[in-house]
Order: C-alpha cells, then sequence, then structure tokens
C-alpha cells in the first residue's frame, strides 16, 4: 500500500475532496465491453446462461452447447476483438464531448481485460491474446482524456452460484454445470492445467436462497444470507486492484457495489481508497485528482467517494459533485435490442445530460460494442447525434454550475424517489418543452429547453420580471432571439426558419 495522507478508515477518506476537473468534465464515454459480449445476449449473460429458462439460457444452448458441456469459460476463446482499434474509439467518442474515458477491467464473470499478475483467466491468456486495459489506456492519453477503470469482480462470489445448478428438466436433468469442475476435470481439454475455480470461485457453501434468481440483489451488500467471502478471495481481489493502480494508474475507478468492495465484512475496500488516492496524490506532486466511485452511499461516505447513481437521478440539487452511470441500451451488447431498436436516441441522452448537469451531476455513458470491437449502425447515429448537439451547446454543459434552482416543468416540480442504487431514470423520460433545466457559468445562464415548441414559443416561469432583469437572450447556434419579460416569465421567441429543432439552449445575461 502507499503511504500517505489517507488511511483505510472513513474518518481519513473524508478528507477527500472531488478534483475540480471533474467537476467541470459533466460528460464521460464507458466501453463496458468484454467477453460477455460473444453471445450478444445482454448483460449478466455468464450468470444467466446458468439459469434454466432464461432468455440466457436458451440462447447459449441453441447456439453453443449446454452449460453442463459448454460453460462461460468455453466462450472466453471467442473473444478475439478481431477490429478492434482503441485509438479510433476514443477519437470518437472525444469528437462528442466525452472529457473522460472509462473502460471494464472485470466483471462479475471475474475475467481480467489486461496482463494480470493474480488471475490467469485474462485477456492477455486467453481470447484476444492483447493487454486490453494498456491499449486503452494508451489511447485515452494519447487524446488527453483522464482515463478510469470499472472494477466488478469482488461479486463473482454469490453471482457465479447458479454455475453450480443443473437442469431440473429435461434430458440433462440432474447433471451438473461447469461451475463445479476443478483443474482434474481438464486433462485433454482446452483448458488444461487452469483451474475453473479461480474463474468460477464456487469452492464455498451457497448463500441462502441461492437457486431464488433475485436473492443476490437482496444480498448486494454481503447481508440477508449471502455466502460470505473468504479472506483469500479479498485479498485476491484487493491484489488485481493494486496491480491495475499501480501499472496503468488509472485517474478514475468505479465499483459495482455499496461503499466500497466487501464492506462491512472485510477492510480491503478501504485499503483501496486510501491506496489509490495517495498513489495519485504521489504521481501529481502532492494533489489529489483522482475520483472513486460507490452505490448508496451515507452521507460520511459521500464526503469520502464520489456518488455514483445508476441509470437515474435524485430530483434536487446535491451539494457535493455526483455521478449517473447510464447506458443507450444494456450493459453488454444485446442483439435483440439492436433488432427491436431500443436504444435511447440522441435527444434522450441530451435531456438525461442536461437533468443531471443541472443537479451538479456528471454523466457516465455506456455505448455498447459488440466483441469484434465495434459499434453497430444504429449507435453510429446516436453517437453522430450527440456530437452534433455538443459542438453547438457544450458551453451549456461544460465548466459549468448548478443556478439557484436545477429547472421547472412538471417533472422538475415532481417528488421522484431512488430505487435503491438508482433505477428511476424512466421518470425523466417524457419531457416536453415545458421542462427547462439550468447551468451557470460566471454571470451567465442557460437555460436548455428540452424539447423544441411546437409553436417556437419558450416561457421560462422562473425569470419573471420581478427577478432578475434579462438583457440579452441568444439561442447558442444561432445567435440573438426576441423576448419580453413580464410578471408570467421570460418569453422567448425562437427562429421559425432554422433546420436544427431539437434541444434548444438559450443564454441569457
Amino acid at each position: 500500500m502507499a503511504k500517505g495522507t489517507f488511511e483505510p478508515e472513513w474518518e481519513s477518506l473524508r478528507k477527500y475532496k472531488t478534483p475540480e476537473w471533474f467537476r467541470n468534465a459533466k460528460f464521460g464515454i464507458w466501453a463496458h465491453w468484454g467477453p460477455q459480449c460473444v453471445e450478444g445476449s445482454g448483460d449478466w449473460m455468464a450468470r444467466g446462461m446458468y439459469q434454466e429458462g432464461s432468455h440466457a439460457y436458451k440462447h447459449h444452448v441453441a447456439n453453443y452447447g449446454h452449460p453442463s458441456e459448454v460453460g462461460f469459460k468455453d466462450i472466453l476463446p471467442l473473444f478475439k476483438a478481431e477490429q478492434w482499434n482503441p485509438d479510433s474509439l476514443v477519437a470518437i467518442y472525444k469528437s462528442i464531448g466525452a472529457q473522460y474515458f472509462f473502460v471494464l477491467g472485470n466483471h462479475h464473470d471475474n475475467f481480467d481485460l489486461w496482463d494480470s499478475k493474480y488471475q490467469p483467466w485474462n485477456s492477455v491468456n486467453i481470447g484476444p491474446k492483447r493487454d486490453i486495459l494498456a491499449e486503452w489506456a494508451a489511447a485515452a492519453r494519447k487524446h488527453g482524456l483522464p482515463f478510469g477503470v470499472s472494477l466488478h469482480a469482488d461479486h463473482a462470489w454469490t453471482w457465479y452460484e447458479p454455475s453450480r445448478r443443473y437442469d431440473r428438466n429435461g434430458d440433462k436433468m440432474g447433471i451438473p454445470y461447469d461451475g463445479v469442475l476443478t483443474t482434474a476435470d481438464g486433462k485433454g481439454k482446452w483448458w488444461e492445467g487452469m483451474d475453473p475455480q479461480q474463474l468460477y470461485v464456487q469452492n464455498h457453501p451457497l448463500s441462502e436462497g441461492s437457486w431464488a434468481d433475485g436473492m443476490v440483489g437482496k444480498q448486494w451488500g454481503w447481508g440477508n444470507g449471502a455466502a460470505l467471502p473468504s479472506e483469500e478471495f479479498c485479498t485476491n481481489f484487493y491484489n488485481r486492484t493494486l496491480d491495475v493502480i499501480n501499472r496503468y494508474n488509472p485517474d478514475l475507478l468505479y465499483f459495482d457495489t455499496t461503499g466500497v468492495p466487501f464492506y462491512p465484512v472485510s477492510d480491503a475496500g478501504l485499503k483501496i481508497a486510501a491506496h489509490f488516492y495517495n498513489h495519485n496524490m504521489q504521481t501529481h506532486g502532492g494533489k489529489n485528482e483522482a475520483v472513486m466511485f460507490g452505490k448508496i452511499l451515507t452521507d460520511l461516505q459521500k464526503e469520502a467517494l464520489v456518488w455514483d447513481v445508476e441509470r437515474g437521478a435524485p430530483n434536487e440539487i446535491i451539494p457535493l459533485p455526483w455521478q449517473s452511470c447510464s447506458c443507450i441500451g444494456g450493459w453488454h451488447y444485446n442483439t435483440d435490442i439492436y433488432n427491436k431498436g431500443h436504444y435511447k436516441s440522441a435527444q434522450t441522452v441530451i435531456r438525461l445530460l442536461a437533468d443531471i448537469v443541472s443537479k451538479n451531476g456528471n454523466l457516465l455513458l455506456n455505448i455498447p460494442l459488440r466483441a469484434d470491437g465495434t459499434f453497430d449502425d444504429k449507435e453510429a447515429v446516436i453517437i453522430d447525434g450527440i456530437g452534433k448537439w455538443m459542438n453547438r451547446n457544450k458551453e451549456a454543459i461544460f465548466d459549468t454550475r448548478p443556478w439557484k434552482r436545477f429547472g421547472e416543468g412538471p417533472i422538475a416540480e415532481r417528488a421522484i424517489p431512488l430505487n435503491d442504487q438508482g433505477f428511476n431514470e424512466g421518470a425523466y423520460s417524457d419531457m416536453t418543452a415545458e421542462e427547462i433545466r439550468f447551468t451557470s457559468k460566471d454571470k451567465t445562464l442557460y437555460a436548455i429547453v428540452l424539447a423544441w415548441p411546437e409553436d417556437n414559443n419558450v416561457n421560462i416561469r422562473s425569470l419573471s420580471s420581478g427577478n432578475t432583469k434579462v438583457k440579452r437572450v441568444e439561442l447558442l447556434g444561432h445567435g440573438r432571439v426576441k423576448f419580453r419579460q413580464t410578471s408570467g416569465g421570460l418569453a422567448v421567441s425562437l427562429p421559425k426558419d432554422t433546420e436544427y429543432k431539437t434541444i434548444p439552449v438559450l443564454k441569457i445575461l
């Protein structure tokens, strides 16, 4: 562990201050990409393929084989990344406005996407035969983007428990899936000499209610009967994480966990946080430029970490900087989402971004990649749409701070609770021209109207004549527009002849 200002305890970690660069950045892109993209059956396929009757199970059996014979370990060599070009991808992400870039280091599938010292099941030994993290990091730094890594393997312990199940129906009834295999079972197989238990980590009692598929979420914080992780497992995750920090020097770390990894059953996560902050200070001349995220945080923990809200947002200004992580489709590539046209549109992404930034947050957006390392044609349209809006209106997003109120409109004025770690972004999907979100920079106020009004008229109630006198109004990308201030609000006339009628941004002086 790096020694320095921070110790592995909450009271010490609460001395952390979010760096200004992150507060100014507002928008990041996440390549949530790994071997679970091979089958194209969506997120958590390495768990779902062991859940008899699920979509992932049916897809796997029909196309790859039965999980007693062809398990997730056998999908790993099929992850080839044949067309992956990290340099060109990061260049595209930067061109559409990304101010930082995140990649997957490992997922709950426990496969490390780098030349891992502590996990032989990794991308250099199997599949692409490439150090994915090293190549992503080089591309991010070439294009001047802070580099983030997300690490999720701390939950493989319970997440992989279905790999020890068996079919309860049909010809394969009662035959265990491959999560029970050991090194001895590999003789004559492609994986001879490797231990499947280093991937599946199932040498432990099952959690209470393990065969009930929904229990894994209830046990995410290591309560409600979860099988508690061994010291060996916690230490292995700790070692792998420090390996990433020390070798790739990420600027940001993301964990899909409550608080920090393994808290409160182990201090491994607290040690990771202290090391990360101290290591970062050593590489930045004594200044802490690091950002580490956690979910479902207490008020004290929100001082020690940056709060991450998954697929959602609080409906108020949060005093401390925070982040919402979301995606245009599923976390891992899903061909059904592509075929059914269920991606978020560019306009939906911009609406979410504006709402989040108005509340002192950042948006980290995942654009799923196919297993070969490319995005599809429908994603290309969305990427282009985001870029066009950002290139026109970015001054209302980057380097801004919340105004005295985040917005107005029916949704802004509604109580919208979070569900566990977030999961309320659907409540923000029906945005009309009545919804306006505010950001500010110095003495300039920006009003982001979340849909172009049919009559080309905008009324901002928060700027009625009883408030600050407005001297000038501009439509970004167009120029000055007519306005008048009344007791009912600031009435603005948008141009009728513009071809660009999507989410207007008003610059108000």
